[in-house]
């Protein structure tokens, strides 16, 4: 039944379902991971990388987080290139808002303006939706440090932790066992790495298989967006698997 309706975004099935979009959120659930933590001194953002071959080139940026503006930041689970057109239009929106209110963009309006735009394209024939997904992470003066999850169909929400990609429920449900609303931002690091070597297909988790950042405020109340190398990576790295371990032995 599904064959006769799932030929176009525009067309409803008999069931008030848009197969189009579904199928561009199922792409999603199959993509690296992204994961997403709020707390009271910043937003903590990591990302699955998937290492295709050995031969490759390392990248000497990042491949699944993007700087949107000095106050704000993203994480991409899905499709890069379909990300690279909306991450584009997200940068030229913050310079323009920026240009003609000489203040930086509110997060939330960032997020509605991007999912505007993948909304724009769940409603024409010829055009299909964006294959992707983003946490937006960002503080503004009207509600400080925010964290938002958008998806094809054009919704998005305010969380307080997320995941999108690959095993999400599983990330998910280890979110809600161990984030507290108090948590710091040390503790939001050790748990999304938790979560990545918990869920990840790979064995072992290693500084190189995953990217971490984070939006904080440095000293002098400036907004601060901050992508961790794996030499800062690798020590909380250590730390967190010793704590994953001895959280184990004492269940034991």
């Amino acid at each position: 039944m599904a064959r006769r309706y799932d030929s176009r975004t525009t067309i409803f099935s008999p069931e008030g379902r848009l197969y189009q979009v579904e199928y561009a959120m199922e792409a999603i659930s199959h993509a690296g991971a992204a994961v997403g933590i709020l707390s009271k001194e910043g937003v903590v953002l990591a990302a699955e990388k998937k290492i295709l071959s050995k031969l490759l080139e390392v990248q000497k940026t990042t491949e699944k987080m993007y700087k949107l503006d000095n106050h704000m930041a993203c994480a991409v689970a899905g499709i890069t290139a379909d990300a690279n057109i909306l991450i584009n239009t997200a940068r030229l929106a913050a310079q323009r808002y920026t240009f003609t209110y000489d203040e930086p963009m509110p997060v939330e309006q960032m997020a509605q303006h991007l999912c505007d735009t993948k909304h724009g394209y769940t409603q024409f024939g010829g055009l299909r939706p964006f294959g992707v997904s983003f946490l937006f992470a960002g503080w503004d003066k009207h509600y400080g440090f925010q964290l938002y999850q958008s998806d094809p169909s054009g919704n998005y929400g305010g969380w307080k932790a997320t995941a999108i990609g690959a095993n999400n429920q599983a990330a998910q449900s280890i979110l809600r066992q161990d984030y507290t609303e108090d948590i710091s931002l040390n503790d939001a690091i050790k748990l999304v790495i938790k979560i990545l070597s918990k869920t990840m297909d790979s064995t072992s988790l290693t500084p190189d298989k995953f990217e971490l950042s984070a939006v904080t405020k440095d000293e002098e109340g400036n907004v601060k967006y901050h992508v961790y190398n794996e030499k800062e990576v690798d020590p909380l790295l250590k730390e967190a698997n010793a704590a994953i371990a001895a959280a184990a032995e004492a269940s034991s």
